[in-house]
């Protein structure tokens, strides 16, 4: 009898030595633990107890009693004790509260043994099994149950520590699919392993048909900044055990079509061999960063010459007429004296608008709002420009009874100066240039055309960027700081409307904008 007894403890350890090994279900595996255990003791009933975080402790298997009955069983799961010593473990009273929760219950349950579950000398659960019979468990019992609660620590171990992996692992992925830059990982054949979504929106590749790919077959360059890409550093021989990260950059060729600036950085990733594991490129999208450099170096070359002409002519005029050996009659100093005025007004217009620029990009470009006739405007700004030409015709051209809008009457005018001096700008053989309004139920608007060089159809989405002047425009050196269009969308915007052009080039531009008819601003 005793050793059919040891060969099913033998038997059921090795069973659950098995399932160890073959699964890391904590729960499939505790529930094995204890009916194994429960069954090899002779008992009718077993639950096992795992400590929380907070040192307190949870029923989290049981066998022979229903899972509604768990809660009555807390007061087993109290003052148990730190010590994992087999021999030293002991929870006070233990039998005392079976008696009080079986009496409870209606439960035949007379003989409790707990013993605990530990790993490297930390507690991290109970276990216990029940006899429904008078008969005490014996030392050897005890030594026996010891082998199942090493069993169920293990189970729980490993458990825990698949789980933690496997928490880092969803973790990791999900930073990885997530991140603003895209990501990608090589193996070492530079096959690629992993491909998240941002790196999908720069390449138009989709991660199901990128995966598996080599890297050359997803990546193409159009145009290279750097030195080299990945696969001439690869025939270079990087990466080396020591190698640095490499960085490439320049103007990618997306799937489908198009190019987009990013810059790659690669970092090799080696084992304790110092083998090749991964590759990991970061791929950023660097378009911004290109064009706030571009914006710097046009907004430099650009208001240094808006700058330069006004002040050399200023300062010219201005010796001219300090010269001591000049005796200057009436005429020629009162156009010297116009054209520093001139010069003067043109240099304190450039400042406003780059204050109104600055402005705009804290956010706080003021307005006054109040009723504005934009027809009565529209006259006003008209004589004003016909002064400045011969060679034009300004013509307005509104209806009758045409409706008050709510705007800042200074700021509107900023808008039909700005559109108004481009029509005669860009108009250079003359011509009619003319402004017209239109009054709709909800909205009226303002057009204001000219028989000019007109647009290229590749500018007219840029011409309202800050800075922007087109090929045209510099071929032409015509004046201008590429700002007039920037507040001129900026300021109608803010009255809640919108602004756009239409041309064909060589065949004359028209500048619109439509002003809501009520406004709550």
């Amino acid at each position: 009898m005793l050793t059919d007894y040891r060969v099913r403890q033998r038997e059921y350890l090795l069973e659950i030595s098995r399932a160890l090994t073959a699964q890391l279900n904590v729960d499939e595996l505790l529930q094995m633990v204890l009916e194994s255990a429960t069954k090899i003791l002779a008992g009718q009933a077993g639950l096992i107890a795992l400590r929380e975080p907070d040192a307190s402790f949870t029923a989290r298997a049981s066998y022979g009693l229903s899972h509604a009955l768990m809660p009555y069983f807390a007061p087993l799961l109290t003052d148990i004790p730190n010590d994992v010593d087999l021999h030293r473990f002991h929870i006070p009273a233990l039998a005392e509260k079976l008696g009080l929760v079986a009496g409870r219950l209606g439960l035949h349950l007379q003989q409790v043994v707990a013993l605990p579950m530990s790993i490297k000398q930390e507690l991290i659960g109970v276990l216990y099994v029940f006899r429904a019979y008078g008969t005490r468990f014996t030392a050897n019992d005890r030594q026996i149950l010891a082998s199942f609660a090493d069993q169920a620590a293990i189970a729980v171990h490993n458990a825990q520590l698949y789980e933690r992996i496997s928490h880092e692992k969803r973790r990791l992925d999900a930073i990885l699919e997530h991140s603003a830059d895209g990501v990608m990982i090589l193996d070492p054949t530079l096959r690629i392993t992993v491909f998240n979504r941002a790196l999908t929106r720069l390449s138009r590749w989709p991660a199901a048909e990128a995966l598996g790919r080599y890297h050359d077959e997803v990546i193409h360059w159009v145009r290279l900044e750097t030195d080299m890409d990945l696969s001439a550093a690869v025939a270079g021989g990087w990466p080396l055990p020591a190698a640095h990260p490499l960085y490439v950059e320049g103007d990618l060729r997306r799937r489908g079509g198009g190019t987009v600036s990013v810059g790659i950085t690669y970092a090799p990733l080696f084992d304790q061999d110092d083998h090749l594991v991964n590759v990991i490129a970061d791929v950023r999208d660097v378009t911004r960063f290109r064009e706030a450099d571009e914006v710097k170096s046009v907004f430099i070359s650009v208001i240094s010459h808006e700058l330069k002409t006004p002040v050399a002519l200023i300062k010219g005029y201005a010796d001219t007429l300090m010269r001591q050996d000049a005796c200057w009659d009436q005429e020629t100093m009162q156009k010297s004296l116009e054209v520093i005025v001139e010069e003067a007004d043109r240099l304190n217009q450039l400042i406003d608008n780059l204050l109104d620029a600055s402005r705009l990009q804290a956010g706080a470009l003021p307005l006054e709002m109040d009723e504005v006739a934009l027809d009565v405007l529209s006259e006003r700004v008209a004589r004003l420009f016909r002064t400045q030409t011969e060679r034009h015709d300004i013509v307005v051209q509104f209806p009758s009874g045409f409706p008050v809008v709510v705007g800042d009457m200074g700021r509107l005018e900023q808008v039909l100066n700005n559109l108004v001096s481009n029509a005669l700008k860009y108009s250079p053989g003359g011509g009619t240039i003319t402004i017209s309004g239109v009054a709709r139920p909800d909205e009226v608007l303002l057009t204001v055309s000219d028989p000019g060089v007109g647009i290229p159809s590749e500018e007219i989405s840029r011409i309202f960027e800050r800075f922007y002047r087109g090929t045209k425009e510099r071929h032409q050196r015509t004046p201008g700081a590429g700002l007039g269009l920037y507040l001129a969308k900026a300021i109608v915007e803010a009255h809640g409307g919108r602004i756009w052009a239409e041309s064909r080039s060589g065949e004359g531009a028209a500048f619109s904008f439509a002003i809501p008819r009520q406004s709550n601003l």
